[in-house]
């Protein structure tokens, strides 16, 4: 993956044409592929002829070509998802295929390499952009894909209610495309850091939609192509929350009240315009993005996270919230262990959450300060380090989780670790 490379469709021309085209998540609905029933392709039953590699195909009166990857064994009895993966402004079909310097781990877009390890069940399509983009002249883009699919589909065994598109920048744009103009043709699209320069035609049917934009992006404009579906499916409008600057973290929200098979998701990074942002730093294929998508495209749901209790050396007592309140603000204590849901913690990356909020220290928390609640945001001062050790540590501040006595009710604050059993935790 070269990052510094995926970006640089943002042009001055690019830019013209965007202003003329004008953690904890919501309950989730069906995944995408929950709706709809098995439909073979005219391709089931055949002896194919298309094998992987580079394919032509005639489109609009143009010579267009495309990369097929088909599943090793492949059987034509069984019926296969169909995913495309469009490259960025700059980009070739064949960067999407090879996964660039990040090569088989990072093919189209990371997908590749789960399909594989989930029963080989996908065939994947990476079409080449003309001038290395997705302009969309006159929809043939759009057309360009109607093609490819009734090539494919002619040849392979393909489920027909499960083709999906996804794409990064100029990529983006044109999934976001595809949305609009085939909302009855693909079940899903998932737009990474994209813009509505690939066009909108039609654009008022639903289907289900997973957007991926950073805080920090040069290209504005993905929260108002989520919007679109956000109305499309009949979802409930809400603002998503979006992780702090300088948390290099994520948050990932599925809204509520959609239409049963077309969900919304939003998935939101402390970061720019990259396809695979790392919580805690950095960018490259061992990214969050491949693994939250392919759930999107699969229906597949996140493991249930294990609850557990922090239970205090020193004390023998469990890290407790308050009186039990959910109220921002309210402060940690230690008290006796206890299966009530104000000992109950999950983690989720580096936050420890507890009745549907993280534990956290005031910003830039000075030592001896209380530790306490609050709406979950993503801030370095929500995240922790759980240590071999038994220690906990703030991300921001370094210090450790102290609890300032024995009795029930002490203070648990942050203080400058020592290695002492007061600052020493279990899971319990």
């Amino acid at each position: 993956m070269k990052p510094t490379h995926l970006g640089r469709w943002w042009t001055p021309v690019a830019a013209a044409a965007l202003l003329l085209a004008g953690v904890t998540v919501a309950a989730a609905d069906a995944g995408p592929a929950d709706a709809g029933t098995l439909v073979a392709s005219a391709g089931c039953g055949k002896t194919p002829t298309l094998t992987s590699g580079t394919q032509t195909i005639q489109s609009s009166g143009q010579n267009r070509s495309f990369i097929l990857r088909i599943p090793a064994n492949y059987d034509n009895a069984r019926q296969y998802r169909l995913v495309f993966a469009f490259h960025w402004y700059g980009g070739t079909a064949g960067d999407v295929d090879s996964g660039g310097t990040d090569g088989y781990n990072w093919s189209y877009y990371g997908l590749r390499r789960l399909a594989d390890s989930a029963g080989n069940g996908t065939i994947f399509v990476a079409p080449q952009g003309n001038g290395n983009g997705w302009a969309n002249p006159n929809g043939q883009d759009v057309t360009f894909v109607d093609d490819m699919i009734r090539r494919v589909e002619n040849d392979l065994c393909v489920d027909t209610a499960q083709r999906f598109a996804l794409g990064f920048s100029y990529g983006g744009a044109m999934s976001y495309a595809l949305a609009c103009a085939r909302a009855t043709t693909f079940r899903a699209v998932a737009v990474y850091s994209g813009a509505a320069i690939s066009g909108c035609s039609g654009g008022t049917q639903p289907v289900a939609y997973m957007g991926i934009h950073g805080i920090s992006d040069n290209i504005g404009g993905g929260q108002a192509l989520r919007d679109t579906f956000v109305r499309n499916n009949g979802c409930t409008p809400q603002n998503a929350p979006e992780p702090a600057a300088g948390s290099r973290t994520h948050i990932t929200t599925t809204y509520s009240g959609c239409r049963a098979g077309y969900p919304v998701v939003w998935a939101a990074f402390d970061g720019g315009h990259t396809p695979g942002p790392i919580d805690g730093g950095g960018e490259g294929w061992r990214s969050w993005t491949p693994t939250e998508v392919w759930r999107f495209f699969t229906g597949e749901t996140a493991p249930t996270p294990q609850t557990f209790r922090l239970r205090g050396e020193s004390s023998g007592r469990c890290l407790d919230v308050n009186g039990a309140s959910s109220a921002n603000g309210t402060q940690m204590i230690v008290w006796d262990c206890h299966t009530n849901a104000n000992q109950q913690f999950t983690q989720n990356g580096k936050a420890l959450q507890v009745l549907g909020k993280c534990l956290e220290a005031p910003v830039n928390a000075s030592p001896g300060t209380r530790t306490r609640i609050w709406d979950c945001n993503g801030g370095a001062n929500q995240q922790w380090n759980v240590n071999d050790n038994g220690t906990i540590t703030s991300v921001q501040t370094g210090l450790c989780l102290d609890a300032n006595g024995t009795a029930n009710s002490s203070a648990v604050t942050v203080s400058t670790c020592t290695g002492g059993a007061n600052q020493r935790w279990a899971k319990a």
